[in-house]
């Protein structure tokens, strides 16, 4: 096995790491994938993802030549809006509070477009995100958010679709293979140390493309990077991103770059399993908040549940709930939105509670102070403007008033039974701290010098995502520079 020579070896099995593999495949290389985990869990965290991208386009031309099944029907009763690359670009410098890296958003947006295309010819099919992105609201639909699309099947279909090409197309796949560390020689990074049932061996390249995700399932990492709680929040994803690729470049020299406290944390499902199961990868998703109230233990509000569209803060507020008393919180909602709420609310293991009045509702939930959310939720009712019509594909501006908290958007009262509450905890997704790359994919030194046959992508690169998320840009951001690296390391390789 140490005697084989590959033109590019990528260390990791999702999204990101395939698009690595087969831009280098592309380029001639022959390329091996190592996948620590076994055949039925590979994947990565790309599994769990709703299959979302989001691109640049400008209307119903763009996205049909995308997603070439729509039919005349279809696009006659859906606006899809325009997302130009000025709003891209202000959507992920205002959510990251300005702090991403400019040429990575840059590129990311440039090629976003253009990434969904590539994959497309590799076999991947995109759908309208038509349930999730866009409401029927008077007889159209209307896509909000910046996200139109979304892969077949969503993360699974996606991965399962580039797996598919890659057997297809001979790149060699490795189950159960962890890379442990970099082998350097003096033409730079010369291959990888690795264990195969408990058995260390070397793997030689004249590339390697690092793409296996960052350390939220590494509880040491996650508490001491992240803080206090963490090390109870639950996993949205796969058990197998434990920071190993990250910690493999620090170890000859890399450059730690991006918010290594930050995450993408979400509102999710309170008693859910410490990691996520491929059998049901979304069936912790709590993401309707915006059209209910959140309510803590202590029986009141604690944030602007309508501040924005889902996809500009659902990643920050699973965060802010694993900091209530107890860690989590209940998402009341009444039932004129019943019709918005997302299919995950009725899917089997939700902690969910049903009351035909607020008192009832109150009572059933031992650990919430009952008399206080019932005085929370008057004192909301009372303060509901309801002069601006209630619309769920985009901010109505219907508002509270005179709240210490008020909400922004979508402020219909709670008053229509049956009621329900869901519980919910902490879910976090993929870290924000990791690797500096360049625009050409290559990995940075501590001085900003490229290191010689290193390349990264995916949830490991830093410098991306900072506080927040718009959501669908991950699956984006490791297609793009999951390409990017497959790419640059196939050229290196046949130099």
């Amino acid at each position: 096995m140490a005697d084989t020579l590959y033109d590019v070896v990528v260390v990791g099995g999702g999204n990101a790491a395939l698009c690595a593999a087969m831009a280098a495949q592309e380029n001639g290389a022959r390329v091996l994938i190592l996948e620590k985990a076994p055949e039925e869990k590979r994947g990565g965290n790309s599994n769990f993802t709703g299959g979302g991208f989001r691109v640049v386009h400008h209307g119903a031309d763009d996205i049909r030549a995308i997603v070439p099944d729509l039919t005349d029907e279809e696009i006659s009763k859906t606006d899809f809006g325009e997302y130009s690359r000025d709003r891209y670009l202000d959507d992920l410098f205002n959510v990251t509070q300005y702090y991403i890296d400019p040429d990575l958003a840059e590129y990311i947006v440039d090629n976003a477009t253009k990434v969904a295309q590539w994959l497309r010819s590799k076999g991947v099919r995109f759908l309208a995100n038509y349930g999730r992105q866009a409401f029927l609201h008077e007889g159209r639909f209307k896509f909000f958010g910046g996200v139109v699309l979304y892969a077949n099947g969503g993360g699974l279909g996606l991965v399962a679709s580039e797996y598919e090409y890659a057997e297809k197309n001979g790149i060699e796949i490795r189950y159960q293979t962890a890379a442990k560390s970099l082998i350097e020689g003096p033409l730079g990074v010369q291959g990888v140390r690795v264990v195969h049932n408990r058995i260390e061996d070397e793997i030689h390249a004249k590339s390697v493309v690092l793409a296996c995700g960052g350390f939220q399932a590494n509880r040491e990492m996650r508490t001491k990077y992240l803080g206090p709680g963490f090390d109870s929040a639950k996993v949205r994803g796969t058990r197998y991103n434990t920071g190993d690729g990250i910690n493999m470049a620090l170890d000859i020299g890399a450059q730690s770059y991006g918010q290594w406290s930050g995450c993408h944390a979400v509102s999710w499902e309170r008693y859910a399993t410490d990691f996520g199961e491929l059998e049901t990868p979304h069936a912790g998703y709590r993401h309707s908040y915006p059209y209910c109230l959140m309510i803590n233990a202590e029986g009141k509000r604690f944030l602007d549940e309508g501040f924005d569209e889902r996809n500009y803060t659902y990643a920050k507020y699973g965060r802010i709930v694993m900091q209530q008393p107890g860690g989590f919180a209940w998402q009341v909602f009444d039932s004129q939105v019943k019709h918005v709420m997302r299919d995950e609310y009725k899917t089997r293991g939700a902690t969910k509670i049903t009351a035909n009045t607020l008192e009832d509702l109150a009572d059933k939930m031992p650990d919430v102070d009952g008399a206080q959310m019932l005085a929370t939720i008057k004192e909301y009712n009372e303060a509901c403007q309801l002069n601006t019509d209630f619309d769920p594909n985009g901010k109505d501006g219907r508002t509270t008033k005179g709240l210490e908290v008020e909400k922004t958007n979508w402020a219909n009262t709670i008053s229509e039974p049956p009621f329900e509450a869901y519980s919910v905890g902490c879910g976090i997704t993929f870290t924000f701290g990791g690797l500096k790359i360049n625009t050409s994919g290559e990995v940075l030194d501590t001085e900003d010098i490229a290191i010689p046959g290193l390349y990264a992508a995916g949830e490991l690169v830093g410098g991306l995502f900072y506080f927040n998320y718009p959501g669908s840009t991950g699956l984006v951001a490791g297609s793009v520079f999951g390409r990017l690296a497959g790419n640059s390391a196939a050229a290196h390789a046949m130099d």
